[in-house]
């Protein structure tokens, strides 16, 4: 007698859309099928990454992107990285600033991410896009972390520089002894970014007399940027105001985040309170870009996912979480997940995982609606095996029960090789 699949195996038998990676055509109507099922409602559309240092991952957010823009009225994507740096970059795509790439991989990312060959790609084919004139619209690159550097969190400098030079654009006579005031407050820019203050919060200046002076300052900037609201738009632009009064803001998160440390937060506090910031800063952009276009967010699955973030060693309330709430339906999200990884130390999936379900699929991609985990027995969903980690690669965490409502879709790929550019791996 035949048996009839599980609900579990019968839902991704039945859904999924499976399609190999090598094939521009299936991989393009795979993505026109799934964003057709998003609805067009969705101003922002978030893609997780299962682990950073899958190179077949960032490949194929690439490629995504490029249909997204090409085919869906897309006109910017924003990634994991300084809010602040992205500005250097989205020059080089706009065709100001460097002709090389290479002189803004250090100046327009954080976390060392210039170095990785699939961003390199990704600015490059942005770039040559916007310097044909057969596209009208013109594609951005943004950042959107808090102000980082590759091991720590950056001075508050940058960000409060770029609100002193729009005030100072307007000949404002207390302007430059404003500038010396905040400047002498700011002092050394490694007493801010010294990385073993994250494991000895007394080596944080985040409490100090100056850092205290400096919040209050920038509580001053904010409120006279917001009192002068009217002056400031007619004198610049819309555009050119919001973005010095979102750098403020920035700014005061910034130093709430330092004085955090010194204050010896834990690092599920501290990571809500970065995680709240890159949600602000997500609004932020995706404000800017509307009558643009719709805006792709890239990220750890950790960040975009709707769910708060558990893992071993804290829990937080992640940027999905934010956006939920202040996007509703005009938010979406795909997770991604991986089959196996050799150079990451990612094994043969634990049998009955979803990952080994997957694997099952023709192909060597898929994507597969979660439904919200609907038309699935919850008993079934909460009993299946969670495949083991990697003792390579600590960013990396497989599916579980709460992927079937923390993501509108998951992509899988059966494996993926190592980020080339990436750090080694231990």
């Amino acid at each position: 007698m035949t048996m009839n699949p599980a609900p579990l195996d019968h839902w991704i038998q039945h859904d999924a859309i499976p399609f190999s990676a090598d094939s521009s055509d299936a991989f393009h109507a795979a993505v026109d099928q799934v964003v057709t099922s998003l609805g067009d409602a969705v101003e922002l559309l978030g893609f997780g990454e299962a682990l950073h240092g899958g190179e077949d991952i960032l490949m194929f957010r690439n490629r995504l992107f490029q249909r997204l823009a090409e085919a869906h009225g897309y006109s910017a994507i924003a990634i994991e990285s300084s809010f602040p740096k992205g500005r250097a970059a989205n020059d080089y795509v706009a065709g100001r600033g460097p002709d090389s790439y290479d002189a803004v991989q250090d100046t327009g990312f954080s976390h060392g991410f210039g170095q990785l060959a699939a961003n390199r790609e990704l600015l490059e084919w942005m770039r040559r896009t916007n310097a044909d004139s057969s596209h009208a619209v013109k594609l951005r690159f943004y950042g959107f972390d808090m102000p980082l550097l590759r091991a720590t969190y950056a001075s508050p400098r940058q960000v409060l520089e770029f609100v002193l030079d729009y005030l100072d654009a307007g000949d404002d006579p207390g302007s430059p002894e404003r500038r010396q005031r905040i400047d002498s407050l700011l002092g050394p820019d490694f007493d801010w970014e010294n990385p073993e203050a994250i494991a000895d919060p007394t080596k944080s200046v985040g409490l100090s007399p100056a850092a205290a002076a400096l919040r209050i300052e920038t509580e001053d900037l904010i409120t006279e940027l917001r009192s002068r609201r009217p002056e400031f738009a007619a004198r610049s632009s819309p555009d050119r105001y919001a973005e010095a009064l979102h750098h403020a803001v920035l700014a005061r998160q910034l130093l709430g985040y330092h004085a955090g440390v010194a204050r010896r937060l834990d690092a599920s506090a501290l990571l809500g309170i970065r995680d709240a910031s890159m949600a602000d800063n997500l609004a932020y952009i995706v404000e800017r870009e509307r009558g643009r276009g719709k805006v792709m967010a890239f990220a750890h699955n950790s960040h975009v996912q709707r769910g708060k973030a558990v893992w071993p060693w804290y829990a937080f309330w992640p940027v999905g979480s934010h956006l939920k709430e202040l996007f509703g339906p005009r938010y979406a999200v795909i997770g991604s997940a991986v089959g196996v990884s050799e150079a990451n130390g990612i094994g043969q999936p634990e049998a009955g995982s979803l990952e080994a379900r997957l694997m099952n699929l023709p192909g060597s991609a898929a994507f597969i609606p979660t439904h919200q985990g609907q038309g699935i027995p919850g008993s079934e969903i909460d009993a299946l095996p969670v495949r083991a980690g990697s003792a390579r690669n600590l960013s990396y965490k497989g599916l579980t029960a709460q992927s079937f409502t923390d993501f509108d879709w998951l992509a899988f790929l059966d494996s993926t090789a190592y980020s080339r550019g990436g750090p080694p791996l231990p």
